[in-house]
This record gives structure tokens, C-alpha cells and sequence, in this order.
């Protein structure tokens, strides 16, 4: 059975009960042991004895029989990390120390940032993969791990990582298309999957026309695209400025369809410009 007492408290109780003992001998036990095997530890002597098993976050006691084998069942012992055994019996106390080791790699914790990002990002989007087994034990030896970043139904960048004490990460840079993204982690037959949506960067190339509408000026944009030929989402803000004699007027439109306009006063000789953030677009001087 397992008993939930603290490590260090056992620890110390079963060497008190060795040093009361008269004689101390080792324990056949190996030096490691895979996380969730069974385990068979040989015994000899007469009488009835105790098996103590401790480790950080588990311990396990066993009456046994002395001079026939004490059995731990599968996945009875299946924490990883550091142990001590202690066969207490009538007459003189057994021990052994050993390590128990992780599985392979049973599931991942995929960690991918951001979830949305502009295009063409150098190094813009980051990817993090700890690697366990199929008790959640961290896989510690070096083990490879494929991140693949696709685009659907275009380019696909892929790398091969080799964990650090179970953690692996990289760096890639986002797409020249705006669009989601399909990024992969892989380990052997286990995969995870995540969603990076990227979306247009700052608009380039912003230009405009004008022309008379009755008394007023209708002023629109060609469509916004940023730099590498996306189009800029609906909604984003387009300002135009109409100055004349000392006087300003400003509408913000937002874009619909890719496009912004709107109406000015059609003053001979006002100048109007455009902007989108930071981006200038260009200039218009108004001539009736």
C-alpha cells in the first residue's frame, strides 16, 4: 500500500530502525529501474520482514516472507527519481538505493505564442515542447523533436530539436501570406497541434483620387494592402485631411471592402492627404 507521509520523515525512520538493527546488508536490487515495471527483489533467511520503498512523492510498504521473492506490480512504482529500499526483518535490515527512470514519450505539453501575429516576422512566432511519459514523468534523456509550421496550402518550415532535460523550443518566423497557420510538434507516433493566425502587417503603398461630387469632393483610396500583398482587414482606421487658408478639416473612415471614402468641402486650392497609423499616403492639391 502507498502511505502519503513526508519523504524526508520516513527516510529518517527507516534509518532509525537500521541503526537498531545489529546487522546491515545490502539489498539486490538493480541501480535503475523504468518508471511502472514490475519489480521482483530476492530474499533470504526466515520470518517475517518489512519492505520499505521511498521516494520523493511516493512510498510503498510490503510484508514479506523472508526467503521468497517480494513483488511491486506494475505501474506500483512509477514516479521517477531517486529511491531507497530498506528489507527490515528479525534479525539484521537490507538496503539499497536505485533510480527510476521515465518511459518513452507517451504525451507532450505544446506551448506555441502567439496565437496571432502580423506576417513575414522575423523569428515572430515561438514554440516550447516538454516531453513525458504515460505516468507524467519528465523525460530527461535527449529525445528529438519535429516542429513543422505550415501554411494551408502553402509553404511548409520545418525543424529538428533535441530536448534539453526534457524541454525543447524554437523560433520561426511567421508567412509572407496572411492566413492560420498549422504548427506541429512531434515526437515519434505523438503529436500535438496548435492554430498561429497570421494576419496583414502595416499597410504599404497607400494612395488615393479625388473627384467632384456636387458642391463636395469625393476622396477614395485604391485597395489597402500591406507590403507584401495582403489586404488590409475592414475596419482599420484611414484619416484624411483636408487643409485650407490656415483652416483643417479631419474624417477618420473606417475601411469597408478594402476601400475608405468619404466627402470633403470642395475648396479651390485646399490640399488633401491620407494616413493609416503611421503611414502617409499621397497628396492631392483640389482645383475647381
Amino acid at each position: 500500500m502507498r502511505i502519503s507521509l513526508r519523504f524526508a520523515t520516513l527516510w529518517g525512520l527507516a534509518a532509525m530502525a537500521t541503526c537498531a538493527i545489529a546487522q546491515t546488508m545490502p539489498l539486490d536490487l538493480p541501480k535503475s529501474i523504468e518508471a511502472g515495471s514490475a519489480v521482483s527483489v530476492a530474499t533470504s533467511g526466515n520470518g517475517k520482514a518489512v519492505l520499505y520503498i521511498v521516494g520523493i512523492g511516493q512510498v510503498l510498504r510490503h510484508d514479506v516472507q523472508l526467503g521468497e521473492k517480494a513483488a511491486l506490480a506494475p505501474g506500483e512504482l512509477h514516479n521517477a527519481g531517486h529511491y531507497g529500499a530498506f528489507l527490515v526483518g528479525p534479525s539484521s535490515t537490507q538496503t539499497a538505493e536505485f533510480d527510476v527512470t521515465a518511459q518513452q514519450p507517451s504525451s507532450l505539453s505544446f506551448l506555441a505564442k502567439p496565437s496571432r501575429l502580423p506576417v513575414d516576422l522575423h523569428e515572430g512566432i515561438s514554440g516550447v515542447v516538454y516531453v513525458f511519459d504515460a505516468f507524467r514523468n519528465l523525460v530527461l534523456s535527449p529525445t528529438q523533436v519535429s516542429f513543422e509550421l505550415s501554411e494551408i496550402g502553402g509553404a511548409t518550415q520545418t525543424r529538428v530539436v533535441t530536448t534539453q532535460n526534457g524541454v525543447a523550443w524554437l523560433r520561426l518566423d511567421s508567412a509572407p501570406k496572411a492566413g492560420a497557420a498549422q504548427f506541429l510538434a512531434r515526437v515519434g507516433a505523438v503529436t500535438e497541434k496548435r492554430i498561429v493566425q497570421q494576419v496583414s502587417g502595416e499597410p504599404c503603398n497607400l494612395r488615393m483620387s479625388a473627384r467632384r461630387s456636387g458642391t463636395r469632393v469625393e476622396v477614395e483610396t485604391e485597395p489597402l494592402r500591406d507590403c507584401k500583398g495582403n489586404a488590409v482587414p475592414d475596419g482599420t482606421i484611414v484619416t484624411f485631411i483636408e487643409r485650407n487658408n490656415g483652416s483643417e478639416s479631419t474624417v477618420d473612415v473606417p475601411l469597408k471592402r478594402g476601400v475608405a471614402r468619404t466627402d470633403l468641402p470642395a475648396n479651390d486650392g485646399a490640399t488633401i492627404s491620407v494616413a493609416t497609423g503611421v503611414v502617409m499616403g499621397n497628396e492631392i492639391r483640389w482645383r475647381q
